[in-house]
């Protein structure tokens, strides 16, 4: 962080004003003049928890597309349909057993195996044909939607979260305050924040098994020299194959999590995808903590557009990602390691 400082002053105070106003902004009660400029505390923390909450949720899709497209160079534009198929499974796995954290496993497993086939029957076909994997993983990906349309009609799926989830709990926020000095505290859904909860523990667990296990030893050396690690007696295809597994898998679960705090509903797997190339490359290909950082930036600008810049929005995404191409075309935290 130090030689960041060093390096970029200009940059380092940026970030350090930035991050100083929104814990104000978070923290601090508003006085009457912002209140009549931002509007209520209230909207505008409601705003920022479903950023974080929407950005813990596009780290689970992108995590797994960061794997595969990433670190792997496999492009595989039939991610977003593993996620929205994740999302049918998971549904109807709980409708029929009634135990929401078995979608989760079925929805893994499922999604895992179609992306051994995948990787099997696609991508080692096709090593290093870029376009070639493009143009057949889309064809995938339309082949796959319209099965899934044949299949669960377009109808909207939501996943109904057990007991323990449901319902809001008390932030210590303060909102407003009352005219007789009582302190109005923000309350926020319980499965929103579980979300985000679970994404950290996951971003977490996949940087560690990257970078101080063997295995993460194996992907990258695989991804640098699969030649030359290959001649050491590892069979690097069996390594990709549960690797790329894996990967699809994420989709499937964050499908699951999709389907329970918003719904599963043909298109799903197209905004899902876009969500996946955006946060990649504004993080970094192949950075899981890129990953993490350009999904919380993308949910965030989502939310807070659509409540301050409800018009601009969608091109506030989308301008981000061209500044960051602009000055920083490898990503914000784009390395040689993950």
């Amino acid at each position: 962080m130090s030689a960041f400082a060093s390096r970029h002053p200009i940059w380092s105070l940026i970030v350090f004003v930035a991050a100083a106003a929104l814990l104000w902004a978070i923290f601090a009660a508003w006085p009457p003049g912002m209140v009549a400029w931002a509007g209520s505390k209230k909207i505008f923390l409601n705003a920022f928890f479903n950023g974080i909450t929407l950005g813990g949720l596009y780290f689970l899709v992108a995590s797994g597309f960061t794997l595969i497209f990433g670190l792997m160079r496999n492009v595989n534009l039939a991610h977003g349909s593993l996620y929205m198929l994740g999302g049918y499974v998971g549904y109807e796995v709980s409708a029929l057993t009634g135990y929401w954290l078995l979608s989760f496993v079925a929805a893994f497993i499922v999604v895992g195996a179609l992306g051994v086939l995948l990787q099997l029957f696609v991508f080692q076909r096709m090593e290093g044909q870029d376009l070639r994997q493009t143009l057949v993983t889309i064809g995938i990906s339309i082949v796959l939607a319209d099965l899934m349309l044949w299949i669960w009609g377009g109808n909207f799926y939501q996943i109904l979260a057990p007991g323990w989830l449901s319902g809001p709990v008390k932030l210590p926020l303060v909102t407003a305050v009352k005219s007789n000095g009582e302190a109005v505290y923000l309350t926020y859904p319980v499965v929103r924040l579980a979300v985000f909860g679970a994404a950290v523990v996951l971003g977490v667990a996949v940087w560690l098994a990257l970078n101080k296990t063997r295995i993460g030893m194996l992907i990258r050396a695989g991804v640098d020299d699969r030649d030359m690690l290959s001649a050491t007696g590892v069979r690097i295809q069996r390594v990709f194959i549960l690797v790329f597994a894996f990967g699809a898998g994420l989709a499937g679960v964050a499908g699951v999590v999709g389907g329970t705090f918003q719904s599963i509903a043909p298109g799903e797997d197209i905004r899902f995808l876009l969500a996946s190339l955006v946060v990649v490359i504004v993080g970094g290909m192949g950075s899981i903590p890129g990953a993490a950082l350009g999904a919380l930036i993308i949910g965030l600008s989502e939310q807070l557009g659509s409540v301050y810049f409800p018009t601009y929005a969608v091109v506030l995404t989308f301008l981000i990602m061209v500044v960051v191409l602009a000055f920083r075309p490898q990503g914000l935290l784009a390395s040689g390691r993950t």
